[in-house]
């Protein structure tokens, strides 16, 4: 980390979490972070879902709810970039304060609730977007009033589908009062029928994943995976934040919301590698959560995942953290005698089951 990166850090540390994360689209999109541009070579570049990634290091959705930093993010070293989640009508989310840091656990809590300024703005934003070698996602979200929240996934789509490479279905935030209901076997099948034939709909088909939550049985994950492979997805992304708060130490631990950082990086690659035995590899698996250095995204990558998202981290690395997890992930792979990150994928699954 640059003294320029790391001032601008500890200037941001000094305002509110919400306000910082704004700021720090601001700097963004003003130029006042540097951007190395896409990060590859033969051994990082990835395939996932039939996506050309430059590497398999990506942006997890959250970040840039509303698409206004999809260009400077593109150069920030990323494989691929998640935007969202989008709902489809405009909603505040839920009262601030909303976000918080716990430094000492270098983790963050949320409690935001879907803030975003609805499908239709976001896909005017994402429609006027020069494309670029990094593949752009957007995670599709339910309205916390819908009285169909189901449908409302297969909305956002249908508006925004054409704009993007790929997309999300989340199910699986805590932050919506009965959200996670939805990841049960009926209710995911008739969700995921409705978003797949809005799917079918669009002028070119993309790839759909799903989203699930790290707080799981072992028979809800092979249910989810079972009901996942039949509808036709092209893979999961493991995992969302954690309400698990064990182990934690900093004075915020106990608020409302979902977890997500390093605490969360165990639990979730544990229920990477259930999936990933589950599917037999024969699902490409996001691995997120917890990620803050190259040796924690190969480990990732060797528990199940073809590709690897984190958000949180940046919180206290910053930036520059991307193109070296990136190269990092280059020199493991070298270290261990494999050519590609696909070479990789799923050899350390037994370590984590």
């Amino acid at each position: 980390m640059s003294l320029m990166e790391r001032a601008g850090l500890a200037l941001l540390h000094r305002f509110d979490p919400e306000r910082a994360h704004g700021l720090s689209l601001v700097a963004l999109n003003t130029g006042l972070a540097p951007l190395p541009g896409p990060v590859t070579s033969p051994p990082l570049a990835t395939t996932l879902a039939g996506l050309a990634l430059p590497n398999p290091v990506g942006l997890a959705a959250g970040y840039d709810k509303n698409a206004t930093a999809v260009a400077a993010l593109s150069r920030a070293g990323f494989g691929f970039i998640e935007v969202g989640a989008a709902t489809p009508l405009p909603q505040p989310g839920n009262p601030r304060p909303r976000l918080f840091r716990l430094t000492e656990d270098r983790a963050a809590i949320n409690r935001f609730g879907f803030n975003n300024d609805g499908a239709e703005a976001i896909a005017l934003r994402l429609s006027a977007r020069t494309r670029t070698q990094v593949p752009v996602g957007l995670n599709l979200g339910a309205n916390k009033t819908s009285e169909n929240r189901a449908a409302d996934f297969a909305r956002v789509l249908a508006l925004c589908g054409p704009h993007v490479d790929f997309a999300t279905v989340n199910v699986s935030s805590p932050n919506t009062e009965k959200l996670r209901d939805l990841q049960g076997p009926a209710a995911l099948a008739a969700l995921l029928s409705g978003v797949m034939e809005a799917r079918a709909a669009l002028p070119q088909p993309i790839p759909v994943f799903l989203k699930i939550a790290p707080d799981l049985t072992p028979d809800d994950l092979a249910q989810i995976a079972d009901v996942a492979m039949a509808a036709g997805l092209a893979g999961i992304i493991a995992t969302n934040t954690t309400l698990s708060r064990e182990g934690l130490k900093s004075a915020n631990r106990d608020q409302q919301g979902g977890l997500s950082g390093v605490p969360l990086f165990e639990k979730s690659t544990r229920v990477l590698a259930h999936l990933s035995q589950l599917t037999e590899g024969k699902l490409p698996l996001i691995g997120v959560g917890g990620i803050a250095t190259p040796e924690q995204a190969y480990q990732k990558i060797r528990a199940g995942a073809s590709a690897v998202q984190l958000y949180t981290a940046m919180v206290y690395e910053g930036l520059s953290l991307i193109p070296r997890i990136a190269r990092g992930v280059e020199q493991l792979l070298a270290r261990d005698g494999f050519q590609t990150v696909a070479d990789a994928v799923g050899t350390g699954r037994a370590d984590w089951l």
